[in-house]
């Protein structure tokens, strides 16, 4: 299985980007896809999940409705837009696969990642 991330770069704060991440291989059995990313010196972080086992999203509490994740279960794709970027989001992003039901932001329940793509923010 190989996800591929893209759609990472340079914008200013309160710019926007869009993030996109797409799964080839064998995908049965997946709950959904996701997000996380790591910053500078920080642990990784969960940042959005689509769950297709339940139709529903999730996010991180610092979202707080910037960021929007949508995805297409049928193709194993999924999306990040995300909008008023502030130089605290300044990371890479990883796109995950849901393997199984538990904590959505626990990446224990993450089981094939993609090789990440960098978001930087300037203030």
């Amino acid at each position: 299985v190989q996800l591929q991330a893209s759609g990472g770069g340079l914008v200013q704060s309160g710019g926007s980007l869009r993030l996109s991440c797409a799964a080839s291989g064998r995908t049965l059995g997946w709950y959904g896809m996701g997000w996380f990313r790591q910053g500078p010196g920080k642990e990784r972080e969960f940042v959005a999940v689509l769950d297709w086992s339940r139709g529903s999203t999730h996010y991180g509490a610092f979202v707080k409705g910037r960021f929007t994740i949508s995805g297409d279960n049928a193709k194993n794709t999924v999306s990040l837009q995300m909008n008023s970027l502030k130089p605290e989001d300044t990371a890479v992003y990883y796109c995950a696969a849901r393997c199984g039901s538990g904590d959505y932001e626990s990446a224990n329940w993450y089981c094939n990642w993609g090789q990440g793509t960098l978001v930087t923010v300037s203030s």
